[in-house]
């Protein structure tokens, strides 16, 4: 059984997902095999939030070149851009990075 820490492992922090904390969504990065109702229960339990909407997309992994012949791929994982109510509070965890 999988807990709510399991389910998301980390928070991205890029410039265009700062852009959209003024609107609360945020972006996790979160196990493979979570759904979405695994997502938004892991965000309330976890953050003490309501959870509007939650998008899932998988992100593939890119061919790269690590010198003149070996050739890889990065890893492939999920995220989620998890909307909240316009009556919740913000993540506090954000609040100091924009």
């Amino acid at each position: 059984m999988k807990t709510s820490y399991d389910v998301i492992v980390r928070p991205i922090i890029t410039e265009q997902s700062m852009e959209h904390l003024d609107i609360k969504k945020y972006v996790f990065e979160v196990r493979k095999d979570a759904t979405k109702a695994d997502v938004k229960k892991a965000v309330e339990e976890i953050f003490s939030v309501k959870v509007a909407s939650v998008n899932t997309l998988n992100v593939r992994g890119k061919a790269k070149r690590t010198g003149r012949y070996p050739e890889g791929m990065t890893r492939a994982w999920k995220k989620a851009v998890v909307k909240l109510t316009a009556d919740s509070k913000p993540i506090e965890f954000f609040e100091g990075m924009v």
